[in-house]
């Protein structure tokens, strides 16, 4: 059965009276079956349902037909027509809410039926909707139900009953295994259009078929407006240096590519890294190519999208930011800029008490998360991160990347003239360069590495020279130049925090 543990749960709360259970969910379809499921093991002889377009309706759970059928009615002529009678022994969905609860006059009903079902009418009101907007007028009165995500095992039974409905499709067990790991964080609507276009295509489903979910994952995260699907292009080839960080990287997606294997082995799931440092130095792309190396969608948080201009908005999205990250997990979560998200903490006023508040849900959800969430956070500057984020246990390790060493310097340049201008790579002399560029960034070379290229280009050349680049270099100001205090207090607090090197 579908939902069990929502099952139970609102069986408790139907048997100990509670007068509003709210569902957030958009599987109404599969939130409604759960909610018939219950209310049948509690004895319950009724089922009423009100929405928007298709009004009131009563269904006999006894027997198996409509007392009431679906009539036109209003929310609010509906409680002034009927008396408590009509609603005894039975459980009341409510659809729709959005609309219901800008009515006034309907939340006033709405209180007053939850204050009748306290002294005694056998009934459980249960709204159903997407969109968690409780007035104040019901807080006391409501609670609030989350709907899991389908599991893997739920997937699998909606992929089936798709090949079986579609004249017994054969799937293979790996393909079944692979395609419910893939669809994890969608919807059973949006599962089966996923299937019904890939086996419109050709006939078939197979591994092909991953683009299609890619996609519709990027959809919902877009739609979503607080999460971002970052494309997959760097690899960890494209990292110059940080040989010890890539090393660590690699030994997590040993880990994090059979996960259930690990665990069986007594492993405990990767929680993920904190990369703090010089700007500019591979920090975001480090991010960008652990989730390339795990073979896992790449989900960027912007806590700008976050902050909502009413009350408890703030705090709503980062849960529904978490909560879709768990959804679509196995995934890695990169949270940019960590300083600036939480700048604030601590503060008195409306917007740091805000921030408070969410760095507190982020804590204690990195402290507690089960789901496969690889949590990437970057940032600039530790000073302005508190220091509860910084102990053991929210992160797995926290890295240190300075400015890039000579070796590390030479393998930059030889990335980026390799990306551009592959034949001139073995002509350019990359020690020079090295020599010349001492306290740049990564960003900072690849930066004069364009700029020498163009210049090679608008002279007319054929290909491009040492002299060109450097001629580009002579022109560049170094980070090291713009920011030597701030980069060597930087590095003197790093260092009093033992934080480990990225680099050997």
């Amino acid at each position: 059965m579908k939902q069990t543990k929502l099952v139970g749960k609102l069986s408790n709360y139907i048997d100990a009276g509670f007068p509003i259970l709210y569902l957030n969910t958009f599987e109404e379809s599969l939130a409604i079956e759960a909610v018939k499921t219950a209310a049948s093991s509690t004895g319950t002889s009724k089922i009423l349902t009100w929405d928007a377009t298709k009004g009131y309706s009563v269904y006999s759970l006894e027997e198996k037909e409509y007392l009431v059928p679906p009539s036109h009615s209003t929310f609010t002529a509906l409680m002034e027509q009927e008396d408590e009678n009509a609603f005894n022994e039975s459980v009341f969905i409510l659809k729709n809410i959005p609309i219901l609860l800008d009515d006034p006059i309907a939340i006033a009903h709405l209180k007053e039926f939850a204050i009748n079902i306290n002294s005694g009418i056998s009934c459980t009101i249960i709204m159903v909707s997407s969109v968690l907007k409780i007035p104040k007028e019901l807080e006391n009165f409501v609670t609030i139900i989350e709907m899991d995500y389908q599991t893997e095992e739920e997937i699998e039974e909606d992929i089936k009953e798709f090949c079986n409905i579609n004249g017994g499709i054969p799937i293979s067990d790996t393909l079944l295994k692979e395609l419910s790991l893939n669809l994890k964080g969608l919807t059973q609507s949006e599962i089966f259009s996923i299937l019904s276009l890939a086996y419109s295509n050709d006939g078939e489903l197979t591994l092909g078929d991953m683009s299609l979910i890619f996609e519709q994952k990027q959809q919902k995260i877009r739609k979503s407006g607080i999460l971002e699907m970052i494309p997959l292009k760097e690899t960890m080839d494209d990292i110059g240096g940080l040989e010890i960080l890539k090393k660590w990287i690699r030994k997590k997606a040993v880990v994090m590519k059979d996960l259930s294997k690990a665990k069986a082995f007594g492993v405990e799931a990767p929680k993920g890294v904190l990369i703090a440092g010089v700007p500019g130095c591979g920090k975001s792309l480090s991010a960008k190519a652990a989730a390339s190396l795990f073979q896992i969608p790449l989900l960027r948080m912007d806590m700008g999208r976050l902050m909502g201009k009413y009350v408890g908005e703030s705090e709503e999205n980062m849960r529904k930011a978490i909560s879709l990250a768990e959804a679509i997990a196995p995934c890695v979560l990169w949270v940019d800029e960590l300083e600036k998200a939480f700048a604030g903490i601590g503060g008195v006023g409306g917007g740091a008490e805000v921030t408070t508040r969410l760095f507190g849900n982020f804590l204690t959800w990195m402290q507690e998360k089960r789901a496969p969430v690889f949590v990437v956070a970057t940032a600039n500057n530790i000073a302005q991160l508190p220091p509860e984020l910084l102990r053991k246990g929210r992160f797995d390790e926290i890295y240190y990347v300075g400015l890039p060493k000579d070796e590390e310097r030479k393998h930059i340049l030889k990335i980026h003239i390799g990306k551009r201008r592959p034949k001139d790579v073995n002509s350019i002399d990359l020690n020079k360069l090295v020599q010349a560029t001492k306290g740049y960034s990564g960003a900072d070379l690849e930066s004069v590495v364009k700029d020498g290229i163009e210049l090679a280009y608008v002279n007319g050349k054929d290909m491009v020279t040492t002299e060109d680049i450097l001629s580009a270099i002579k022109d560049t100001h170094s980070l090291s130049e713009i920011m030597k205090e701030s980069l060597e207090q930087m590095k003197k607090m790093y260092e009093q925090n033992k934080f480990k090197n990225a680099s050997i």
